[in-house]
């Protein structure tokens, strides 16, 4: 990080996923928190049809960036080192930025498409890589490696798209087979309970499917426990760290995207009421689960406590989770004593560093002088 002058932190906000509206909240946010001494925020909003919009004026609402916003691109150059204005003409200059502080949720911001663009424009961001961001939000995949890795998982199923739509009979059949009612339907490649159906008997499981299969190409189906919904927020690159667990306690039957974003009542309970040695045993889990899809910077690891058994299941990851005003991910790093500025402060700090670090990598082999035999032209 320089010093001397601010940093200039391009918030990324928007997208085209059905997480759009979660985006600009948790943006407005993240914008807040930074500290104007030591950043000027750059709002960056795509639009949900894909435009890129630069907010151009101070404390510009989001909303309005999308509507009146300078269209911008960023070109897949490191040695642009800017975003570029689309429209030409004088008065017309490039925006620069320092890094980029990805808050966008879902599909093509969260899923390691974004992240890839950042990579090959040269910029420092926050958050996860490629890889990391890809596995997080495939939950198929995610679920796959954690069980590989010997976490706790809850049995699942994962069905392609193509093959619900060509095979209900047999894709039903397979899914009573393994798992006992009630379940849980997901799109496999989205968050925020998008697309998600809690589904108690066998007819009602075609109209779940269909709708999972409105949002991805692959649905996530798994056996749904009585447990209580436990989180922790894990922060770092290589030297990982995990924050006091803390507890969802829906107002309705579940915690489904209406309780999140919509309706009141749903309670946050940090720290969580848990022994030492289940804090600690979710804890070490966290950083394993972060571990294991290759995560950076920060992620939300979600738990199943089975209230019966008390067994703990590894639910999934979040690269990218919320950061609205009643977000779990900076609540729990404030009750584990690291306030939200400061929460901000080292998330950009772990950019730089990732950045740096990425930068000792060699990407070519120099040959010595007259080595080249058949590579020469």
């Amino acid at each position: 990080m320089s010093s001397g002058k601010r940093l200039r932190v391009g918030v990324l906000f928007g997208g085209r996923s059905g997480e759009h509206e979660v985006s600009l909240a948790s943006a407005a946010s993240v914008i807040r928190a930074l500290d104007p001494e030591k950043y000027e925020a750059v709002p960056i909003g795509i639009s949900k049809d894909g435009r890129w919009l630069a907010g151009t004026k101070a404390n510009q609402m989001l909303p309005e960036v999308l509507k009146k916003g300078e269209r911008v691109s960023l070109p897949p150059d490191p040695t642009a080192g800017a975003l570029l204005p689309i429209a030409q003409g004088a008065g017309r200059p490039s925006i620069a930025v320092d890094v980029m502080f990805p808050v966008l949720h879902g599909t093509f911001g969260e899923d390691g498409t974004v992240q890839g663009l950042l990579e090959l424009a040269g910029l420092p961001y926050v958050g996860a890589g490629v890889l990391g961001s890809a596995v997080g939000m495939d939950k198929d995949v995610q679920k796959r490696l954690f069980e590989q890795a010997g976490l706790p998982i809850v049995p699942f199923v994962a069905i392609r798209r193509s093959e619900w739509e060509q095979d209900r009979a047999g894709v039903l059949a397979r899914i009573k087979k393994k798992l006992r009612f009630p379940v849980f339907v997901k799109p496999a490649t989205l968050g925020s309970s998008v697309g998600m159906s809690r589904v108690k008997n066998a007819g009602e499981l075609p109209a779940a499917m269909d709708v999972a299969a409105e949002f991805a190409l692959k649905i996530v189906v798994e056996r749904g426990v009585n447990a209580r919904e436990i989180e922790v927020s894990v922060l770092g690159n290589d030297d990982v760290k995990a924050s006091v667990p803390g507890e969802i306690v829906p107002h309705r039957e579940y915690y489904d995207y209406a309780a999140k974003y919509l309706e009141q009542g749903t309670r946050l309970e940090i720290p969580a009421k848990l022994s030492k040695q289940q804090i600690a045993k979710f804890q070490e889990l966290a950083v394993k689960a972060f571990q294991c899809i290759d995560g950076a910077g920060l992620a939300r690891c979600d738990f199943f406590l089975e209230k019966k058994t008390n067994r703990i299941s590894v639910n999934e990851l979040n690269t990218i989770p919320g950061f609205t005003a009643i977000s779990m991910y900076p609540k729990l790093w404030e009750a584990s004593g690291l306030s939200y500025s400061k929460l901000i402060d080292r998330l950009i700090e772990l950019a730089f560093e990732l950045h740096r670090e990425k930068a000792r990598t060699k990407y070519s082999i120099e040959l010595p002088a007259g080595a080249g035999g058949a590579l020469e032209p």
